[in-house]
């Protein structure tokens, strides 16, 4: 009976052992504080010097508007898709003082503008030669960087220009068991500068403050917690396997007695 209830014992700390603690792993562990009623985090996107953008214009009268394409709609009695024309034409690069070279309209300044605020400038400028214009804007470079602890790091292009950090850690296959999540950072540069920001993923909090949507070029870096960092030297797994073989060896010997 005393062997029996030592195996126990020892079938426990295992699991103890290898069980991390719920309140370093869980995400969010307070969302039930969080008043969705009130508005928190906005989606701000805002074009910045070297963003690459894609602009289209388009009007009743296509003779018209060809010229404000760059290159030109190819040929505007052709029967070419709108998707095959807007892969055929060049992007407007934002130089470092915030200005764009227009086809007619010339230097145009964009940065710090919204995507919208853009369109409705260029509406306005446009109204002067076309009827009723049309402005399709995009901007072709919104990509943002998961690196550190997560199991799929790299580059993430961001089509609709909308990401919230949530879903870049899902799009990098999530923080891996060794992710510091008290402790993850996001940089980001703008007009003022390069500036970086702490998130705590097992709080709520993160989710009204400005880094919860994601801006193109931000970067977010999970850091190792001890474990990893204590463990880097020998391999990662190589202090987990180490407990676990001890407390099996321990198995092992009472069973034979």
């Amino acid at each position: 009976m005393i062997k029996q209830i030592k195996i126990l014992y020892l079938l426990f700390a295992v699991l103890f052992i290898s069980c991390a603690s719920k309140k370093d792993i869980l995400y969010l562990q307070d969302i039930e504080s969080i008043d969705f009623n009130n508005k928190g985090a906005s989606n701000i996107v805002t074009i910045k010097p070297n963003d690459q953008l894609s602009i289209i214009i388009s009007s009743v009268d296509r003779k018209s508007a060809a010229p404000f394409n760059m290159p030109a709609l190819a040929d505007f009695n052709s029967d070419i898709t709108q998707v095959n024309a807007q892969q055929r034409l060049q992007t407007y690069l934002v130089d470092q003082d915030g200005n764009i070279e227009f086809p007619i309209l010339g230097s145009l300044k964009l940065s710090n503008k919204t995507p919208q605020q853009a369109t409705s400038l260029l509406k306005e400028e446009l109204r002067k030669y076309l009827k009723a214009p049309i402005v399709n804007l995009r901007i072709n470079n919104f990509k943002v960087s998961v690196l550190g602890e997560v199991n799929n790091p790299g580059i993430i292009d961001v089509r609709d220009q909308r990401i919230t950090i949530l879903e870049a850690l899902s799009s990098a296959g999530d923080m891996t068991v060794f992710g510091k999540r008290k402790d993850v950072m996001v940089i980001r540069e703008d007009a003022s500068g390069k500036k970086y920001f702490k998130v705590d993923f097992t709080s709520s909090e993160f989710i009204k403050s400005p880094y919860y949507y994601l801006q193109q070029n931000d970067v977010v870096i999970v850091s190792p917690n001890k474990t990893q960092v204590q463990s880097s030297a020998f391999g990662r797994n190589t202090s987990a396997l180490v407990s676990i073989a001890g407390v099996l060896i321990s198995v092992i010997t009472l069973l034979t007695r």
